[in-house]
């Protein structure tokens, strides 16, 4: 049975965000198409998810993997909207930075030609980060659309998360590019630490990594020029 608003796709439907919205979503009415990361070894327990109320009715679940940026395609198709919410997550740095942004830039420029393709994607909302714009040795009060972090003062400082923070600035940077060219109607929204009770089954990885840090586990201190 189709929403009465619409349907829609969220990426990385499994994690702390992507689980909220999705449940979020289907309270207003959507039907939701959205995509879990395929792990041939570990099966993935979605149970949480097709428990939602209006998940019977109004969920499909598809597998996709930025590694394969045309696996988003058939998530996408008919869908009015689209929430990427995945991301390469890879908070201590276990990859060289190079290939963690490859795949970002890789699975999000896809979804953004797969938007185009189906001709019914209205808006796209591309979940940035907070660490996309305040990591440049800048010592002001507000930032605002015109400030970025800088990839070479990440790379000198080597802070905690240095790999994801050059990530995420040079894909938001790439998705905005791409929407400007292309005329797709993309928003982007930038989180800081987000914290919270949690519906997936597991611990998540951000709010475990947030944690860490409040608790002093890892140092995440940046200087100003």
């Amino acid at each position: 049975m189709e929403g009465e608003k619409g349907r829609v796709c969220v990426t990385g439907g499994s994690g702390f965000l992507g689980s909220w919205l999705i449940m979020k979503l289907l309270d207003h009415g959507y039907s939701v198409n959205t995509t879990v990361r395929s792990d041939p070894e570990h099966k993935k327990d979605v149970s949480f998810l097709t428990a939602l109320p209006g998940s019977a009715e109004r969920l499909q679940i598809f597998n996709a993997d930025l590694s394969n940026p045309e696996s988003f395609n058939v998530a996408i198709e008919g869908c009015i909207g689209v929430f990427h919410v995945a991301t390469p997550v890879d908070f201590q740095d276990k990859e060289p930075e190079e290939v963690v942004t490859k795949r970002s830039i890789d699975g999000a420029l896809g979804i953004l030609k797969a938007c185009l393709n189906a001709k019914t994607v209205k808006r796209v909302v591309y979940t940035s980060s907070a660490s996309a714009v305040v990591v440049n040795g800048k010592d002001v009060e507000e930032m605002d659309e015109r400030f970025w972090s800088d990839k070479d003062y990440i790379k000198a400082i080597k802070p905690y998360m240095g790999s994801y923070m050059i990530s995420k600035t040079l894909t938001e940077r790439a998705v905005l590019e791409f929407s400007e060219k292309f005329g797709l109607d993309v928003v982007t929204v930038i989180p800081s630490f987000v914290v919270g009770p949690f519906i997936c089954p597991k611990f998540p990885g951000s709010v475990k990594t947030t944690l860490a840090l409040v608790f002093g586990m890892y140092s995440f201190s940046i200087s100003h020029d």
